[in-house]
């Protein structure tokens, strides 16, 4: 191979492991494997600076969810209201300590830390140096990716109205609409997340 000419790199495929060299791709292409046909790598130009602006709006949204009241109840004139903390809270009093912590986990310590560590990873590129403790944080997003449930607790909270609502009057707070977007933002985030183009602008900043 000339001297001049960039060799290719290699790429390993997650399903069966074959190793194959890396090809350019058009605008939305997407790279699959020769041997089991899962696909490699997406084409995503813009992927990381989309990603970086819906992770930034779910924050926004993730302290609009967890600082204001989910659902307010109307009874005999009362109006109580909770908050996603005061239902942790509730389930641990009422001794029901593993689904406190579960919600806990779920739907407010995963959700935030996912977001933050977007944020933290595309960010600092985007302003032109990379992030300190890259490599740890990008392990740890890729792991909590199967355990942030916000859509579950969500379900869990429609059922759960729709019981209560012939004993009193439900009123939905402005924390349960911004779990709806923080929802749809976060997967948004997460589908234009490019960890190989990620990778690509790390690298090429130790250059």
């Amino acid at each position: 191979m000339p001297a001049n000419v960039p060799e290719a790199k290699l790429i390993a495929c997650h399903e069966c492991d074959l190793v194959q060299r890396e090809t350019p791709l058009p605008l939305g292409g997407v790279m699959q494997c020769a041997g089991c046909g899962a696909e490699l790598y997406r084409s995503h130009p813009q992927g990381l600076d989309r990603s970086l602006a819906f992770a930034l709006a779910a924050l926004v949204l993730y302290i609009i969810a967890n600082a204001f009241p989910v659902v307010g109840l109307v009874a005999q004139g009362q109006l109580i209201q909770t908050t996603l903390f005061g239902i942790v809270r509730a389930l641990y009093v009422e001794d029901m300590k593993l689904v406190a912590g579960l919600v806990f986990i779920t739907t407010m310590m995963i959700p935030g830390a996912m977001v933050a560590a977007i944020c933290y990873l595309t960010l600092p590129l985007r302003l032109g140096y990379s992030p300190r403790w890259f490599p740890e944080v990008f392990r740890m997003l890729q792991e909590m990716r199967p355990w942030g449930m916000v859509e579950v607790f969500m379900l869990g909270i429609i059922v759960a109205l729709a019981k209560l609502a012939h004993i009193a009057s439900v009123v939905p707070g402005i924390a349960m609409w911004s779990f709806g977007g923080l929802i749809f933002l976060v997967a948004a985030a997460m589908a234009n997340f490019d960890p190989r183009m990620l990778w690509a602008k790390v690298g090429a900043r130790h250059v």
